[in-house]
């Protein structure tokens, strides 16, 4: 049924509100079934008679399936529903910076309202083939594992997966303290977490000062089932404000997994026929979707990008199951995290083995490439023989000592400290260090020691190296023999 109402203001013309009026037919939890709609199509937003909104997820000939986005509405069957005709549209502008925001864009921090730009669609459609150019540019994550390793590239979709308390979040948050002063948008996007895991990440992000670049989206497990599920298409949409703005822009989606699991809740009220792992078989185009939308786009539309670290738990270390093996094949490539090297001390538990990165590289810096070709192949040998020595322990050869020693060199290079992310200047000593061997006569404390002081140490003597190494990202003979001499003098004076 349509509906008008004529509103009059003292002094004003008439002002007609058209809509649509539906009833609502039944409520199962967070769905509800509406009939006498007929002209509602999916993903348009309706409103309910006793206050709050819904999002239409699905229909029949006769029905319209809603998703209710608010938690704490009061729905009853015989209730009028009313649809304007709108897609589902949410505020974004630069005021959102430094704040936190539910799923529909409204303020969760008590610090008053937001000023916005407008209104921008949330499930807009990504950037064509024509609208982009090939990433080129490196994505600095602070983490010697991935920046040497598994290098990425801004535009980038790469997937953190493993098990949970790997360390996953962390490098995820270290990725966004590490992007302080270099002018790029950090949005965290927190979904179905508890909310004592969210605190303990708004206390850090004040704590090192990156709110004022960065924008937490809060759909934590307390929030409704539909702000959950808006979540990343939310965090996404402020993502894309920016990016068309011809900003740098980085997002964690923390984490697909209860996304995933979210969407089976609704589909299963819905009726819908369970698939594989009783996930609904639309599950791959919603992420799919997702992920589509991340890139660089061209100089002509500003050349802003927008790169994706989405988060996915595994069971067990099965990263072969449903979801894990979704996204793996619509990412540009996968940290995977290793249980087991994180009990063995090994932090970030980074398996060199199963993780790539299969655009980074061109994005690389020269001089880190030139230091790391075989960087790789070097510590997975060392882990190889690291598992055989444990079963023999005696009678190894010179050149097998020496593999072992130049490994444990590498692993106390890798290891690091949560939260305090190292420039690409700083892995470029360690990596100059190791390719003289000078640390391979060096004890475990006395690497530490190495770590802790020498990017100090040559800023203090020789600043013009860092800046001429920040311009070029090469190392030239001149700049190697300066390393060089200045390594020297901080073991030996």
């Amino acid at each position: 049924m349509i509906s008008s109402q004529t509103q009059t203001a003292p002094g004003s013309k008439a002002r007609f509100d058209v809509r649509e009026v539906g009833h609502v037919k039944s409520v199962r939890n967070f769905i509800v079934i509406a009939v006498d709609m007929p002209s509602c199509i999916n993903g348009q937003v309706v409103e309910f008679e006793k206050g709050g909104s819904g999002m239409v997820v699905g229909f029949t000939e006769d029905e319209i399936q809603i998703l209710v986005l608010e938690l704490d509405v009061v729905i009853r069957g015989g209730d009028e529903v009313y649809n304007r005709g709108r897609s589902l549209q949410l505020p974004a502008g630069e005021a959102f910076l430094g704040r936190i925001v539910n799923s529909l864009c409204e303020p969760a921090d008590d610090l008053g309202p937001i000023e916005t730009k407008g209104l921008y669609p949330v499930f807009a459609d990504a950037a064509g083939v024509m609208d982009r150019v090939p990433v080129d540019q490196t994505f600095e994550t602070g983490t010697l594992a991935l920046d040497i390793v598994i290098p990425i590239a801004k535009g980038q979709r790469q997937l953190i997966i493993g098990d949970r308390l790997t360390g996953k979040t962390t490098v995820a948050i270290d990725a966004i303290i590490s992007q302080k002063d270099k002018d790029i948008i950090c949005i965290y996007c927190c979904i179905g977490k508890p909310y004592s895991a969210l605190t303990k990440v708004i206390n850090l992000f004040r704590q090192k000062d990156i709110m004022p670049y960065s924008i937490i989206v809060n759909a934590v497990s307390s929030n409704s089932v539909g702000e959950q599920y808006l979540a990343p298409y939310t965090a996404a949409m402020l993502g894309e404000y920016f990016m068309y703005q011809g900003k740098d822009v980085f997002i964690v989606f923390d984490d697909l997994t209860k996304h995933a699991w979210i969407y089976r809740q609704i589909s299963l009220l819905l009726e819908r026929a369970p698939g594989r792992e009783a996930y609904p078989g639309d599950i791959f185009y919603l992420h799919s979707q997702l992920m589509e939308r991340a890139g660089m786009l061209k100089p002509e539309l500003k050349g802003g990008s927008m790169t994706y670290f989405p988060i996915v738990e595994t069971l067990q270390g099965d990263f072969t199951s449903y979801i894990p093996t979704n996204i793996i094949s619509m990412t540009d490539g996968q940290t995977y995290f290793s249980s087991e090297l994180f009990h063995t001390g090994i932090k970030p538990a980074i398996d060199f083995g199963l993780s790539v990165s299969r655009i980074g590289s061109k994005a690389q810096w020269p001089a880190m490439k030139e230091l790391t070709k075989n960087f790789r192949l070097d510590y997975l040998r060392y882990q190889e023989l690291l598992q055989m020595t444990r079963l023999r322990a005696t009678g190894l050869s010179k050149d097998a000592r020496q593999r072992l020693k130049r490994g444990e060199v590498i692993n106390q290079l890798i290891v690091q400290d949560r939260n305090r992310p190292i420039s690409i200047e700083e892995q470029i000593i360690y990596l100059t260090a190791l390719s003289l061997n000078i640390l391979d006569k060096l004890s475990p404390k006395e690497i530490i020691k190495f770590k802790e002081g020498i990017y100090a140490f040559i800023k203090n003597e020789q600043p013009e190296v860092f800046v001429e190494m920040r311009r070029n990202r090469t190392l030239s003979g001149e700049q190697k023999e300066i390393i060089k001499e200045s390594l020297i003098r901080f073991f030996f004076d």
